[in-house]
């Protein structure tokens, strides 16, 4: 039922944000019935999680009607993933993402030596040996990136700045594509990170904001220059007879 229920979240979040459906368009829900083979409650379901994500609302005599972009959970993780496989404003997102990174890491960095306790550091420093020690290896490389990156906003005990992770997730996954693939040159990282994690185990805000900023000065190139072809945008998925979908 899961794999159900998320296959149609899926797919129909990604009709709206791809401009199947523009704003200001009425969705027939009863057409999604037979389409897709499944019962009114599961699309319901469907449409009520895309409705809390700003995608639709619905209204009395009026049905189901798709909301202007400008009502839309721009930072939802869900959304941020039907844009990158829209594919229809990809260097927009790619640099506003690239954009936010820059705003919200050098401020992360800094609160983060001011606030750190000694599992922070642990925490930092473990991820930070994986990431030295992952050399060339992509997968090993971005998994770490993403740890260290993470990590240090939960350094700052700010519950705001550490919900603004998905930013982080997406930026870093991003710029891991177009940057960090077999073949590819790149400049070594790890002396970077070592860097702001030095500035942040001395508990020096202004030397851990600097670190940060000068950690990431060639993600603004890397990820306003485009990304390489994204993954297939989600196919209409096959509902079997017991609930489960082949996507």
């Amino acid at each position: 039922m899961t794999n159900l229920h998320s296959g149609l979240v899926d797919m129909l979040g990604l009709r709206i944000v791809r401009g199947d459906y523009p704003p200001g368009t009425r969705i027939d829900v009863d057409s999604l019935e037979p389409e897709f083979g499944v019962s009114k409650t599961a699309i319901r379901e469907a449409l009520r999680v895309i409705r809390e994500k700003g995608l639709i609302d619905s209204w009395p005599k009026r049905g189901t009607i798709v909301n202007d972009r400008k009502a839309w959970k721009l930072l939802d993780s869900d959304v941020i993933m039907w844009r990158r496989s829209a594919r229809r404003d990809d260097d927009r997102l790619l640099a506003e993402l690239s954009q936010l990174r820059d705003v919200i890491e050098p401020a992360a960095a800094k609160l983060a030596a001011q606030y750190r306790k000694p599992e922070d550091i642990e925490a930092l420093r473990r991820s930070f040996a994986e990431f030295e020690m992952a050399g060339h290896d992509v997968e090993r490389l971005a998994a770490a990136d993403q740890d260290f990156h993470l990590h240090l906003l939960r350094a700052t005990h700010n519950e705001l700045m550490m919900r603004l992770d998905v930013v982080i997730v997406h930026a870093l996954n991003a710029r891991n594509r177009i940057q960090h693939h077999p073949g590819a040159a790149w400049l070594d990282p790890v002396p970077d990170h070592r860097r702001v994690l030095d500035a942040v185990e001395a508990g020096d805000p202004q030397a851990a904001e600097a670190a940060m900023k000068y950690a990431i000065r060639e993600s603004d190139v890397d990820l306003t220059s485009g990304e390489p072809v994204f993954d297939e945008p989600v196919a209409r998925p096959s509902f079997s007879t017991d609930g489960s979908t082949d996507r």
